[in-house]
């Protein structure tokens, strides 16, 4: 089964259209409403919907990721990312989308600077 994104609030609405188009399952923070939740409350989410978090806030993230794996607690999976533009970064996600399964990314942190 392909990965599920369910992208965070930092990421553009843009990026959620392109892949989209291309097939993947996308939703965003912003569609559902979770705007104003705490990084780890998105994470927990992403977790009760079986969505990989796709987010540019890394810093954050890998802290949650340690934290979670110190708890030894399980999530979705998460893809950090800097700020890049759009076809940059969905030709980047499209070769992580076509090389991982779903199941592969269960707690798993994955960096989109790996799939150039």
């Amino acid at each position: 089964m392909r990965i599920k994104l369910y992208l965070d609030e930092d990421v553009p609405y843009a990026f959620a259209q392109a892949l989209s188009n291309r097939g993947v399952d996308v939703i965003t923070t912003q569609q559902v409403g979770n705007d104003s939740l705490s990084d780890e409350d998105q994470l927990e989410y992403a977790l009760r919907i079986k969505r990989t978090i796709f987010t540019h806030n890394k810093k954050d993230f890998i802290i949650l990721y340690n934290k979670k794996l110190r708890e030894n607690k399980e999530h979705s999976g998460i893809i950090l990312s800097d700020q890049l533009p759009i076809g940059t970064l969905l030709r980047r996600f499209m070769k992580l989308w076509f090389s991982v399964k779903a199941e592969e990314m269960r707690n798993r942190l994955e960096f989109l600077s790996n799939w150039k």
